[in-house]
Parts: C-alpha cells; structure tokens; sequence
C-alpha cells in the first residue's frame, strides 16, 4: 500500500508534543470547567437563537469539551477530509513512488504537525462542520470543540472573571454552531469551494508553483507584506480564496456581533473582556507575530473586524430579520468587495 501524501499519525503525535498540555489545575477543578462549559454551550444556545431568529434543530452537532490533544486529533480527521480533494488532485498531478513518497508523507506530516501544534495553544473554541459521525454510525452535522486548557489560560492571563468569560466564549462558538445547523447547504458550499480550488491543480505545474511559492515565502519571511496562503496562490485560485474570505469574513463578523449583542445582558464584565481579549488578538511576541503572519492569521484577524463591520452596519440598517436573507442561498452571501461595501450588498440582494 502506497504512503499517503500527509502522514497524519506523524502529524497528531508532533502536534500533540508540540501543543503541551496547557495550564496546570486540580482535578477537581478540570471537572468544574468542563461541566459549567457544557451548561454554558446549552444556555448559548438559547441566547443566539433568541438574538439572531436562527432555528437550528437539536442533538446534531455535538459539544465537546477537549484537551490541546483532543483538538490536535479532532483537526487532524478534519484536515484529512477538507483536504482530500487538494491531495487528489496533487496525486494525480504528481504521483512519486516508493521511497520518495514515504519521505515526502513524512516531511509534510511534520508540517502539518507543527502548525497544529502552534494553534493547539491558540484556539478557544471551533465548531468543525466536516465531521459526520459516520464512523459511529450517526447522522451528526457537525461539531463544536471547546479548548478548555486553553480557556482557562486566557482567563487568566487576562484576569478575567472565569464564569462571564467562559459564558463569553460559548457565545462566539456556539453562533458558529448555530450557523451550520441552521443554515445545512453551508456546510455543502464551503465544501465545493474546497473542491474548486483543487479543480484548478489540474492543469498546473505545481512542481514549478511550489518552487516559485518558497521563493516568495522566503521574501515573505524577510518582511513582505501578505501569508503564505497569498504567495502560493495563483490568480484563479486567488478568486475562489476571496469568496472563501468573504464568507469566513461573514460567518466570523455575525458570530463578534452576536457575541457582543447578547453579553451585555448576561455578562458583567463584558466591556473589560472585549477591551483586553482586542489587544491580545494582537499576538504578544516577535515570534508570535511573524508565525501569526505567515500563516494568516492576521488575515483572520481582519476577517473578525471586517465582517462585524458589515454585519452591523446592515443589521442597523434592515434590522436582523431581513438581514438573515444572507442564509437564504449561496447566491445572497456577500462577496469581499461587499464585505466592505455593506449598501451594496443591501442593494443587490434586498433591493
């Protein structure tokens, strides 16, 4: 049997050794944050349905409470699907045998491996819509990870209340949640953008794209401006990469709105959360930031500000009812020039 592409049992274990374990707490204390993340996922849940007219149907999307190795693995399965078609269509393109495919499984494990390392001491919360559960034989769509060493480590670094913070954070999640359960083509869509962009590896010479693509990098590494997602990408694949940002701009923005609409009722310390959480997400060291740019995730943090600016600025406008015509089909999700043209987008699709 032929080495895959990824070697993703190499992946988990360097990630997993890479990530830690996080905060050091009691047992006792691990339990209670895993039982009052649950509680506070379930009351979210009521919240964003009740703030955004979003019906999402119950028990299909499961709440997990994970562990940095927990998140490695969980990322890992959904990487392998989301990515199956890039790596078909690499395969097809390329298909090195023997000793130079095992190596290359390797090498790419080891890649893969660090970068979920480096965001295992990230990530808070993910709602991963890839994953099916049909290993287990159940219909889910869906499901949203809770970090909760990563949490804990947040809160306090911020000095933040644990109980408002924690509420704070299954809000932004849970939206997400809410999201693809209530709207179920999302998830198809994001899915044949995937399929589009592997679509485009057809007719390249990934050999020579690659080779062009570390020069860039190592320019990139040198103090040029973008991620390594913008330097690998050719025009067309940049094209399907834009409508992919316009909707994680959308997707993510909705999620800070609703976040912020509903905490002020149930959160106290809400205001001082917001202010300090902002200046975090800034990164806090060199290394942090040059890791943080090269593998876009300023970008991300661009898409958190961008898209809650849009989301705000329609939902002040036509209120949230009608602003919810943005799930209707694919054909009312805001492109990336509208992202920062919301009265476009009001004209095109509410007229």
């Amino acid at each position: 049997m032929a080495a895959p592409l990824i070697d993703w049992d190499l992946a988990v274990r360097l990630g997993t050794r890479l990530a830690g374990d996080g905060p050091t707490v009691s047992r006792e204390e691990a339990r209670d944050v895993v039982a009052e993340l649950r509680e506070d996922a379930a009351r979210s849940a009521r919240l964003v349905r009740d703030h955004t007219g979003l019906e999402a149907p119950e028990n299909t999307a499961p709440v997990l409470v994970v562990d940095r190795a927990g998140w490695v693995q969980a990322n890992a399965d959904s990487f392998a699907t989301v990515l199956a078609p890039l790596v078909t269509a690499l395969e097809t393109r390329r298909s090195p045998t023997g000793l130079t495919r095992a190596i290359g499984s390797r090498v790419t494990g080891a890649e893969a491996g660090a970068l979920l390392g480096f965001l295992a001491g990230k990530v808070l919360g993910q709602f991963d819509p890839f994953h099916t559960g049909a290993e287990r034989g159940t219909s889910e769509a869906g499901r949203l990870l809770l970090v909760a060493p990563n949490i804990v480590h947040v809160e306090r670094e911020l000095g933040a209340v644990p109980g408002d913070f924690r509420l704070w954070v299954c809000l932004h999640e849970e939206t997400h949640r809410v999201q693809f359960t209530a709207v179920p083509w999302l998830r198809d869509h994001l899915f044949s953008e995937v399929q589009a962009l592997a679509d485009t590896l057809g007719g390249a010479d990934v050999a020579a794209l690659l080779d062009d693509g570390l020069k860039r990098v190592t320019e990139l590494v040198r103090g040029g401006t973008g991620s390594i997602i913008d330097v690998v990408s050719t025009p067309e694949q940049r094209a399907i990469l834009d409508r992919v940002t316009g909707l994680m701009s959308l997707l993510e923005g909705h999620a800070d709105v609703v976040m912020d609409g509903v905490g002020p009722s149930v959160i106290p310390s809400v205001d001082a959360i917001r202010r300090k959480f902002t200046q975090r997400r800034q990164g806090v060291g060199t290394l942090d930031r040059l890791l943080r740019r090269l593998l876009g995730l300023d970008a991300k943090m661009a898409q958190y500000r961008d898209g809650a600016v849009f989301v705000r600025t329609v939902v002040d406008r036509v209120g949230m009812e009608r602003f919810n015509a943005v799930f209707a089909e694919p054909a009312h999700l805001p492109s990336l020039a509208e992202i920062h043209d919301p009265p476009a987008w009001i004209g095109r699709v509410l007229g």
